[in-house]
C-alpha cells in the first residue's frame, strides 16, 4: 500500500488479484501530494513539540542554519525557483532528497527513544515518518517510472554522517544534534511539499491551476 493512517487513504497500487495493472498519473501524484503533505504536517508537530520541551533558552536556533546534510544537493528555494527547473530535473531532485532522509530517519527512530523523558507522540511521530517516507519514495518512483520510462536514477542521494553526533554523551550536545536534524527534516519535507503540489499542476493540470 501507498499511503496509510490518520486521514491518509489506505489504498493498494493495484486491486488485489489484478494482473498489470496501470494506476494513472493523476492518480499517483493524488496520492504523493497527500502523502508529502502529511510527512511535512508531521515533521512540523514533531519539531515544535521538541522546540517547547527541550531547546527552550538553549539557543539552538541560531546554531541550526544551514546545517542540513541535504544542503549539498542544490534545491529551488522558493515558488518562482522552482518554476525555471524543467520537471525531469525536478523529479529526480525529488527523489534524491527523499533517498537522502532513509538513512537518518531510520536512526532517528531508534536513537530518539535514548532522549530523557521522551514523549510517546515523538517516538510515534519518528516511527511513522520513517515508514511514510519511504511509501512516498515508492510513488515516487512509480510517477517517474510513467513519465520517463526506463530513466530512474539509482543511488544519487547527499549522505548523512550524524549518527555519532545524536549518541554524544553531553546531553545539550545531543540534544542539539536533534533539534538540528528535525529542523533539516521540515525544511525538506515542506520543499518536496511544494515542489509535487508544483509537479502535479504542470504535468497533470498543464499549469492551468
Amino acid at each position: 500500500m501507498f499511503l496509510s493512517k490518520k486521514g491518509v487513504t489506505s489504498l493498494p497500487i493495484c486491486p488485489s488479484g489484478s494482473v498489470g495493472c496501470q494506476v494513472s498519473l493523476g492518480n499517483l501524484f493524488d496520492r504523493a501530494v497527500k502523502l508529502s503533505h502529511y510527512i511535512h504536517s508531521l515533521s512540523s508537530e514533531m519539531f515544535n513539540e521538541f522546540d517547547e520541551r527541550y531547546a527552550q533558552g538553549r539557543g539552538f536556533i541560531t546554531k541550526a542554519i544551514n546545517g542540513c546534510h541535504t544542503s549539498s544537493l542544490t534545491t529551488p528555494e522558493d515558488k518562482d525557483q522552482a518554476q525555471q527547473i524543467h520537471h525531469e530535473d525536478l523529479l529526480n531532485l525529488v527523489l534524491r532528497v527523499l533517498r537522502s532522509w532513509n538513512d537518518p530517519l531510520l536512526h532517528l527512530v531508534s536513537e530518539v527513544q535514548s532522549i530523557k523523558e521522551a514523549p510517546d507522540t515523538i517516538l510515534w511521530k519518528a516511527v511513522e515518518i520513517e515508514e511514510q517516507n519511504k511509501r512516498l519514495l515508492e510513488g515516487m518512483e512509480k510517477i517517474v517510472g510513467q513519465v520517463h520510462p526506463g530513466e530512474i536514477e539509482n543511488e544519487v542521494y547527499s549522505r548523512w554522517s550524524g549518527l555519532p553526533s545524536l549518541q554524544m554523551a553531553d546531553e545539550d550536545s545531543r540534544l542539539f544534534a536533534f533539534y538540528s536534524l528535525l529542523h533539516c527534516l521540515r525544511r525538506d519535507s515542506h520543499k518536496i511539499d511544494n515542489y509535487l503540489k508544483l509537479l502535479k499542476c504542470r504535468l497533470i493540470h498543464e499549469s492551468n491551476c
